[in-house]
Order: C-alpha cells, then structure tokens, then sequence
C-alpha cells in the first residue's frame, strides 16, 4: 500500500518535530516545508535535526505566496498540517502588518491552493487561545466570543474565521485548532517555560545563581507539545471537519512554575527568582485557560503529561544539556 502524504509546515519548529514524529510512527510519508536554502545538506533543522533522512523538505517562505501554492502543489498530500508562524506574541507589535501577511495570508494562500488543486486535501491549521483576549470569561470554549487585542492575535483570529468560511464556502476539509500555550525541551529560551527550568538546570550545576522574570501572577494553561500535536492527528482523522481546543484546561502561574521547576533539583524558588519591574506586562483582563471538553468527548484526547510531569521532562533536559558546560560543577 501506498503511505499516506502529509505536507508539514514548521517542521524545523517544536511542534513540527513532535507532530512528524508522531506521522512518521503512523506509517505517513512527510514532506517539511522549510525556509528557502535549509534543504541544502547540512543545513540546520532545528528541532527535526534528528528526523534527517526520514523526511523529505520543501522550500516555502510565508511571506511568498507563490513558493506556498508549489509546496502544496508539488507535494499533492492527503493531509496538510500548517503550523508555521511568528510565535513571539510580543514580537507581533513591532511588525504588525509583516504578522498578519504571514499568517492571515499564507493561510489563506494554502487553503486557497487546496482548493485549486484537490479540495479532498484535509488540512489542520493551528490557530491560538490568545485570539480570545479580553473575552470576558475563563475558560474559553470553541463558542466563547472573541475580542484578540495584540496583532498576533488578530491575525491568528483572521486565519481561524477564514477557515470556517471556506470550510463552508467551498467545503474543504479544514480544520482550525485553538492551541493554548504547549511546551517542551524544544521550546526556544525565550519563552519563559524554557527560561525558568533552563535556570533551575543552570542553579543546580552551578552555572547561574538567579532568574530574571515579570509579572509571577500572570496565569497560563501549559500543555506538552506533544501531546497537542496528537490533537492535531486526530483532528484530521475524523469525518466531519470542525475546531477544537487543544488545552489542558488548568491554570498555573508563573511563580507555580518556578516553584515545581526548582523542586526538580531540590531547591526553593524564591530563593532565586529576582522580578524585574521592566519586564512586568499591564495585567490581561481575562485569564487565557482553555476547555478542552470538546476534544475529550469527540477525539477521545487525553494528555499523556501532567503539568508537574512536564515541567519535570523539561527541567531533566536542561540538566543533560548543561553538564557538560565549561564551569559546571553540580549542586553547591
């Protein structure tokens, strides 16, 4: 039998490395679109380093939308996960209208190909919990009203409703996944998940003796990547196309955080976490948790990780990773 072909946008990213190697498992043939010159040999994957030779790369830039509509083209997959995206929420302010051409557009851009070329295609397009913003109630659910108030989430709200438009318009089997905050050891270190249990690792080797953070009440709903991109699969498998939630559906704070990443290593947080004033955010009016009943009931999703146990994984990772760092010299 002929494999399955999935065309994968974002695979040098963390949820293109997760979702790959869960495609891969399931039998699928994967084609990652990566920047213009990463397919060369020995250039960087990213996350995916490890899945070279076992996928296939073409070339594609978001903000080219000829090099969107070949990738599609070209590939001619049954599946189409589209994940690539500006992902730094802060960053979207310095660029707005840049932001929006790369995820309204390219969005619209593939599904637009999609229909042009086999409206059979099914395609998973990641949208965001942020895109509810201010919405005056927590948690949210796919019903919840949405009122996005950064550029990022504006335009995540744009390519989410153009889904359900065409979805309906021209009935394409396209899906919309409303992902809250997913992490994991391949999580870049500017995300504050990745900050924090990178300096829990770093205090225990003795590389570091504090962490710099904001606003420690600031609430999020932390899920394992992984875990979220098998979401995704299974969004795909079904029927009837339709979006989902992919949230753990507990809040934690940023102190909660800090807290089970130090306990990892035996430590107290408080004893090294320092608040810089400059890096606290004006406080968001309504607490971005997600509920994620819908995908229970229907996909029969389940996370493998807990929060603790996440945190844990992410804390042992950061360990391997700095021992053998100039100056490590355990615990002190």
């Amino acid at each position: 039998m002929t494999p399955p072909r999935a065309l994968v946008t974002g695979l040098t990213g963390q949820d293109g490395s997760f979702l790959v190697e869960l495609l891969l498992a399931e039998g699928y043939a994967v084609t990652g679109m990566v920047h213009r010159g990463k397919h060369a040999a020995g250039a960087a994957l990213g996350a995916a380093e490890h899945l070279r030779g076992k996928v296939e790369v073409v070339e594609g830039e978001l903000l080219d939308p000829k090099s969107v509509r070949a990738a599609v083209e070209g590939v001619s997959p049954q599946e189409i996960y589209h994940l690539a995206a500006p992902s730094y929420v802060p960053a979207s302010w310095e660029n707005p209208a840049q932001t929006l051409a790369a995820i309204t557009g390219a969005t619209a851009t593939l599904l637009e190909a999609v229909r042009d070329t086999d409206p059979t295609t099914r395609v998973f397009t990641a949208a965001s919990g942020a895109m509810y913003g201010a919405a005056g109630e927590s948690p949210q659910s796919e019903q919840t009203p949405c009122r996005p108030n950064t550029p990022y989430a504006i335009a995540k709200l744009a390519a989410h409703e153009l889904v359900g438009a065409m979805r309906a318009h021209d009935g394409l089997h396209a899906c919309s996944g409303i992902l809250y905050n997913h992490e994991s050891e391949r999580r870049p270190e500017q995300f504050v998940t990745r900050k924090v249990t990178r300096a829990a690792a770093a205090v225990e080797l003795g590389l570091a003796d504090e962490v710099v953070l904001g606003d420690l009440d600031a609430v999020r709903d932390w899920s394992f990547a992984g875990d979220v991109m098998r979401g995704a699969w299974l969004m795909l498998q079904q029927e009837e196309p339709e979006d989902y939630v992919l949230a753990s559906g507990e809040p934690h704070t940023v102190a909660e955080l800090a807290k089970a990443a130090f306990a990892c290593v035996g430590r107290e947080a408080e004893r090294y976490v320092r608040v810089d004033p400059e890096l606290v955010r004006a406080p968001e009016p309504t607490p971005l948790v997600g509920d994620p009943g819908k995908a229970r009931e229907r996909l029969g999703w389940e996370p493998s990780l807990s929060f603790e146990q996440l945190v844990e994984r992410m804390v042992r990772a950061d360990l391997e990773a700095l021992k053998a760092a100039p100056g490590a010299r355990g615990r002190g």
